[in-house]
């Protein structure tokens, strides 16, 4: 079974974002297929992610509702340490990127995942740790 841990973009695109686009209503649309088939993978800090910056507290209250089907996955400790050793990896080479976005790679590669994403950094990472990026529609 394909396992994809899908970022907060995707999220907030899908659950946020009123107007769409052609490409976004695309987007949607596959990220929808991956929950069908219960291939999402979600973990606590884009959970956080994802509700942050919501001053509406009847919005932030329905999107907390809709996500609560979707456990988090485990972090474990070697997940931490391999995200710091993605982040040397990348600095060392003149790229960066926040600690969570090291954290989502770290997950994803520990645990044979790929990243479905609209963030551009995660294609810069790729070219310097071992990550597998979700073809996006």
């Amino acid at each position: 079974m394909k396992k994809v841990l899908v970022d907060t973009s995707i999220w907030s695109l899908a659950l946020r974002k009123k107007e769409k686009t052609t490409s976004e209503i695309k987007i949607v649309e596959q990220f929808s297929g991956l929950v069908l088939d219960l291939d999402i993978i979600l973990i606590g800090p884009i959970r956080q992610e994802i509700l942050s910056g919501i001053s509406d507290i009847k919005r932030f209250s329905e999107l907390k509702q809709r996500l609560s089907i979707f456990g988090d996955f485990r972090i474990e400790t070697h997940d931490y340490e391999l995200a710091a050793e993605f982040y040397n990896e990348c600095r060392r080479n003149g790229v960066q990127g926040s600690h969570i976005d090291f954290l989502i790679c770290a997950v994803a590669a520990n645990n044979n995942m790929s990243i479905m994403t609209l963030g551009k950094d995660f294609s810069n990472f790729k070219k310097h740790i071992k990550i597998k990026l979700e073809k996006i529609a």
